[in-house]
């Protein structure tokens, strides 16, 4: 009976891996594309009162295939005054279709050819832009009003017309105008400020290095900034006037953050500048990693003001800037694989903490990221895997599963393969898809490649599967054979998403009066019984005492 039982646990299990996998190849998460952007310019300017948006848009982009005459591109609450093929200035054919915009061209074109279309259109966005009004107190403005993107997953088409999709990266300009005494903060280089004759001004900034249409941004409103540099990066720190203080007790160790990332990764900053800014009522978001231009909630950053015991500020903005590694740099595919941005830019904030305050404060970031992750996933509806087959381009992705599990589960993968093999692994990843984008099995690759390790198991269940390990123990001693005892049963409620059985490789510490004994096993299958040879009677039993797997959980008996 143990046999076959046995057996049937094994062929279980391989059906449960031979599934994943199949799910692993799966490609409805992308979309088709039949052109690559290659440049949006983009110019914008405001009614704050009606809350409406101007744009003048061009789109540069480049056919895929020959006999290319008609493209669509994503637009939502949209009105287009024009349409014209910018080399000539012919108007084009176009049509709303739902939240697309469907372009006809003048003839077929070729990859070979660069098409250049500008848009005219107005606009009063649901999503993607907020306008934010002036906060008084006692009858003054003591915060100005403020205008800010979203753009992460899919809101960037609610202000201008784009293919509003991670897997295409394209270089960006904007040219945003604003009252005369405010401040615009975007993406990229500052070229110029234009100085206008109706008492406003342009800001235009340049992002020469190709990123995802969800990482443009800009931020408009009155600010101080605050400037360093690091290395030959400048940095800028935008602040409410008056909140100053806060660039040292908020962001003060940004300069540490850069030098270890780039310590870790053996990968310099990757772009031009970085510049963190606050702005208000962006609770629901907390801070987003747009490109060389972090937006923060400034009631998250407010409580740098406080001393929790814990640096709370410290890790939004290092989760922040692992990004322009994690995410920028190389970015998730579709939303699907979310993880890779999320999961790795979680975890680096454990990492920063490791080098920055010691192992203890990295092995307590991890753990107590994975307790707010069992404390939200109580619901079945978190326990999709990190490859999330339940992904859709709306807030639901973004959950403690994608991201706090997400961390932890990299953080297992350095134990199993070890830190050496892992930070080598992390260097190839990020520098064989730079400027790129990126699915699993990228990522399993250069960890096989760096630890010379099969890892199809730990990326099927920890990766492709959902839920996690629950194991109970019971313990006993035979004195006069001087053995211990240990019964190991897995008690996870499998279904088609959660393994039966979880390969765990544990280390195990016996310890008794006058010795401690370190012990490894590996458990894979539903239950297994392990024996030890103990001198004395054990005093304590601690099963994974380093936290190598903190997503597993005991019930010692």
């Amino acid at each position: 009976m143990k046999f076959k039982s046995f057996l049937l646990a094994v062929l279980f299990s391989l059906l449960f891996l031979s599934t994943i996998f199949a799910q692993n190849i799966r490609s409805d998460f992308n979309r088709i594309r039949t052109y690559d952007v290659q440049h949006y310019i983009i110019r914008i300017s405001f009614d704050r009162n009606a809350k409406r948006v101007f744009g003048d848009t061009t789109v540069q982009l480049k056919p895929l295939s020959a006999n290319f005459s008609q493209f669509e591109l994503d637009s939502e609450d949209m009105v287009y005054d024009s349409v014209k093929l910018e080399s000539n200035g012919a108007d084009l054919k176009y049509q709303i279709t739902g939240k697309k915009i469907k372009i006809t061209l003048d003839r077929n074109y070729s990859p070979n050819d660069l098409i250049s279309i500008r848009f005219k259109y107005t606009s009063r966005p649901k999503r993607g832009i907020y306008f934010v009004p002036a906060e008084r107190t006692r009858g003054e403005i003591s915060r100005a009003a403020q205008i800010w993107t979203q753009g992460e997953p899919e809101y960037a088409h609610h202000w201008f017309p784009s293919y509003d999709f991670p897997d295409d990266k394209a270089t960006t300009e904007q040219f945003i105008t604003v009252e005369k005494d405010e401040t615009a903060i975007g993406n990229g280089q500052l070229l110029e400020t234009i100085e206008n004759s109706d008492n406003t001004k342009t800001f235009h900034f340049k992002m020469p290095v190709r990123h995802s249409v969800y990482l443009v941004s800009f931020v408009v409103g009155k600010y101080v900034k605050i400037e360093d540099k690091y290395k030959n990066i400048p940095l800028g720190v935008y602040l409410y006037p008056g909140r100053e203080k806060l660039a040292e007790i908020g962001f003060g160790k940004t300069k540490d953050i850069f030098r270890i990332f780039e310590d870790l990764t053996k990968i310099d900053f990757p772009f031009n500048k970085y510049d963190q800014t606050i702005v208000a009522n962006y609770e629901e978001f907390a801070a987003m990693e747009n490109i060389t231009a972090t937006t923060l909630s400034d009631k998250e950053v407010f409580f740098a003001e406080f001393d929790f015991g814990k640096p709370l500020v410290e890790d939004i903005v290092a989760h922040e800037l692992a990004h322009s590694w994690f995410g920028n740099l190389v970015t998730c595919r579709n939303w699907a694989e979310l993880w890779l941005n999320e999961g790795f830019a979680t975890f680096m904030e454990a990492a920063y903490r490791e080098k920055m305050y010691g192992r203890e404060q990295y092995i307590q970031k991890i753990r107590d990221d994975v307790e707010e992750h069992f404390a939200e996933s109580k619901p079945k509806r978190l326990r999709h895997g990190l490859y999330n087959q339940l992904a859709r381009p709306d807030d639901s992705i973004f959950d403690t599963t994608t991201y706090n599990k997400g961390g932890a589960v990299i953080h297992t993968l350095r134990e199993q393969i070890g830190d050496k093999a892992f930070w080598k692994a992390v260097n190839i990843y990020l520098n064989r898809h730079k400027f790129e984008n990126v699915e699993t099995p990228d990522l399993q690759r250069a960890m096989e490649e760096a630890s010379g390790q099969k890892l199809d198991w730990f990326f099927a269940q920890w990766v492709y599967g959902g839920g996690n390990p629950q194991i109970e123990v019971k313990q006993s001693y035979d004195a006069d054979k001087k053995v211990l005892t240990l019964n190991l049963k897995q008690i996870q409620e499998a279904d088609k998403l959660v393994s039966e059985i979880f390969i765990l490789p544990l280390d195990v510490e016996i310890q008794t009066q006058s010795k401690t004994y370190t012990e490894k096993l590996k458990m894979e299958k539903r239950e297994q019984t392990f024996t030890f040879k103990v001198s004395n009677q054990p005093q304590n039993v601690v099963i994974d005492k380093n936290s190598k797997i903190p997503l597993m959980i005991l019930k010692m008996q």
